[in-house]
């Protein structure tokens, strides 16, 4: 739920909140605490206030560390957050108290340059109310260069009331504005402003009463662009409502307002693949715990020479029990030390001597005595306690993705990690619209005029890509364009799907036609918002992106594709992977698909529009070559069929040429397996 709450900011017009959300903030957290340094699962405040700053507009927090209550250790972080740009906040949790191990008043009150009293106030006076033995907590709060820091308790419940009181009217957001440069007059005249229209309705009497199931929602936009499907055909628009914009300005709009999924902890096994990590990992015990073996061969005393000894093994003697003189023990790669050994002699420096020869018994045939040909120094192919991994080292970092190639996977299973925090994977729905779609598997035409119809292609090809790249779906199924009564099912199924789902992705009804009711249903049904309606690129000019309030917490992202096949399947990797990314907490270098320099193989038409031409894309000596693959009609999903890659053809423009020569060097989007010449 947001922190900044109805009843807070009731003088306020909720449209003229623009101003919280004119830059996003990015925030940084630190843990301060012995226990959660030593157990990340320990960590309960740092999650807490990650969770508040990620649903409030406006915040963003991607930095978030943990250490001990250690001086040196805190003003470390400290110093390097506030050095590095983009950082606006640090807050800490924990060390605040009157413990003999709460340190970081201590830490951080010598780092800052300007302090800021009437937030400690602020931070003691919201405390006290809850419980008198806040008078114990030491709060400091102040400025470094451009950052503003402020220390919180270690308990959610304070830190929740800490940042309930911090967040209220924009007050950080005010802060940060005056650190940052700023006059600080936009946000006195807009209060100003609202104040003024506020009394303005209570001296004529209106009062505006709110439902409580609409009490959180987001700022709505400031008009509805979208046509009513009620009007007569007549009534409605001859020209979209919704302006053109550029593909980066969509990327652009995609980044800043998409929001990253909560955290949750996950076990290590093979599902933990397509996550990221939430939190930096630390190994919980010494890699190898105790002396092991690189090598197949004896364990002995660096002090025995070459002679003849006994053999013992895993069968005939404990590794706790101290090696007995004149004996050896036989030990495989990677295997532990018995007590007493410290060396291994490799089996090529040693010779059989005998064997045991007892049918009757499991050692029947075994090693009985093993002649030694060297003497072995000490430590000689032994690997030592922690010598892969020690106790508490870094072995991954957050933000890292967990690849389906195994690496991260073992590497947290090797260090005995058995549960991580990651952030959460979004659910996609998938949701198809049209008269003439019918489903592949239960082919039932709407349209009611006796044509068979058309399949739906787009519904179960993005099934298969999403899950193939490791997303769980949701089958909406296919709702029918009519008004009437069908414009109902459009209803039911979105919000089955923002009930059940993190993004919402629909194909069809996003033209202009009468009974194109994505848009007019997203704003007039939901109280959504549209980001976009319009894009300059081919294919895929009616991609529309939009968010819609959820249970008053939340505003979930949800595209509505074009019904062209090739269209959508384009389109989603162009626009919907970012999203998907941003929600799973990709890094946002990584949230687009890598683009890499190719040499055209034919001569590819420019349009007035960015054009993604599909391609197949193979590696040679002198570098990357695409290949068309022939027609690229939007309805033609053949020409996706094999594709792997998206060059991106430049807009023509007056003067420019009218396509690209073969033999040109233009960038693709690589969307699949490279391929060898």
């Amino acid at each position: 739920m947001s922190i900044v709450s109805n009843s807070r900011i009731s003088h306020i017009d909720r449209n003229s909140l623009h101003w919280y959300r004119m830059a996003i903030i990015q925030v940084a957290v630190l843990t301060v605490s012995d226990t959660a340094s030593l157990d990340a699962n320990a960590d309960k405040s740092g999650p807490a206030i990650r969770s508040i700053l990620n649903t409030n507009q406006g915040l963003s927090c991607n930095n978030h560390l943990v250490v001990p209550d250690d001086v040196h250790r805190i003003q470390e972080v400290i110093k390097k957050w506030a050095e590095r740009d983009g950082i606006d906040w640090i807050i800490t949790t924990g060390g605040t108290g009157f413990g003999v191990r709460d340190l970081t008043p201590e830490a951080i009150k010598p780092l800052l340059e300007r302090e800021a009293s009437g937030l400690v106030h602020l931070l003691l006076s919201t405390s006290l109310k809850h419980t008198p033995l806040a008078a114990l907590s030491r709060p400091v709060a102040g400025t470094i260069g451009s950052t503003l820091i402020v220390t919180l308790p270690g308990s959610v419940k304070a830190v929740k009331e800490n940042l309930d009181a911090l967040l209220t009217a924009g007050l950080v957001q005010h802060a940060v504005d005056l650190i940052k440069g700023g006059t600080g007059k936009q946000v006195h005249a807009e209060l100003a402003k609202t104040e003024t229209a506020t009394s303005l309705r209570h001296e004529h009497g209106h009062h505006h009463h709110h439902h409580p199931d609409h009490e959180h929602h987001a700022p709505q936009p400031r008009s509805t662009l979208s046509h009513d499907p009620s009007a007569p055909v007549s009534a409605r628009h001859r020209q979209s409502p919704y302006p053109l914009i550029s593909l980066q300005e969509a990327l652009s709009l995609i980044e800043k307002n998409v929001t990253r999924l909560e955290t949750q902890t996950r076990l290590v096994d093979y599902k933990l693949r397509g996550h990221v990590l939430a939190a930096d990992v630390y190994a919980p015990v010494d890699v190898p715990p105790s002396p092991t073996t690189s090598v197949d061969g004896y364990a002995l005393r660096s002090t025995d020479p070459p002679g003849i000894y006994k053999v013992l093994t895993s069968q005939t003697h404990s590794l706790t029990a101290e090696l007995p003189s004149g004996s050896i023990y036989r030990i495989n790669t990677g295997g532990p030390l018995p007590a007493g050994a410290d060396t291994v002699i490799m089996v090529e420096d040693t010779r059989l001597i005998s064997t045991f020869s007892d049918p009757s018994s499991l050692l029947d045939g075994e090693e009985k005595e093993v002649e030694t040909l060297a003497q072995v120094p000490v430590g000689e192919n032994v690997r030592n306690a922690g010598s892969d991994v020690r106790n508490g080292d870094l072995v991954l970092q957050k933000g890292e993705i967990v690849s389906s190639g195994g690496g991260e996977v073992g590497t947290l299973t090797f260090v005995g990690r058995k549960e991580v925090e990651v952030y959460k994977k979004p659910v996609v729905g998938l949701l198809s619209t049209g008269n003439e779609i019918i489903d592949l598997q239960s082919p039932k035409s709407h349209s009611g005029s006796g044509w068979g119809g058309i399949f739906d292609t787009n519904r179960p090809s993005l099934q298969a890509l999403l899950e193939g790249i490791g997303y769980e779906v949701v089958d909406l199924g296919v709702v029918p364009d009519e008004l009437s009564p069908f414009i109902e099912a459009h209803v039911a199924a979105i919000k089955r799907g923002l009930e059940s789902t993190d993004i919402l992705l629909t194909t069809g009804g996003t033209s202009m036609g009468p009974t194109d009711l994505l848009k007019p249903i997203i704003e007039r049904h939901f109280n959504g918002t549209i980001h976009f309606g319009r894009v300059t690129v081919k294919p895929g000019k009616p991609t529309t992106f939009a968010t819609i309030p959820f249970q008053n917490e939340v505003s979930k992202p949800m595209f509505a594709l074009p019904g062209n096949p090739a269209s959508a399947l384009v389109t989603f990797h162009i626009f919907v992977i970012p999203a998907l990314r941003i929600l799973g907490g990709w890094p946002k270098h990584m949230c687009n698909l890598p683009r890499v320099p190719v040499e055209v193989q034919s001569a590819m038409a420019l349009d007035s529009r960015t054009e993604f031409h599909r391609v197949i894309i193979r590696a040679g000596r002198g570098g990357l070559q695409a290949f068309s693959t022939g027609g690229q009609r939007s309805s033609r999903v053949a020409s996706l069929s094999g594709a792997n890659g998206l060059v991106i053809l430049p807009p023509k423009t007056p003067g420019s040429p009218t396509r690209l020569e073969a033999g040109a060097r233009v960038d693709a989007v690589v969307i699949g397996e490279l391929q060898m010449l």
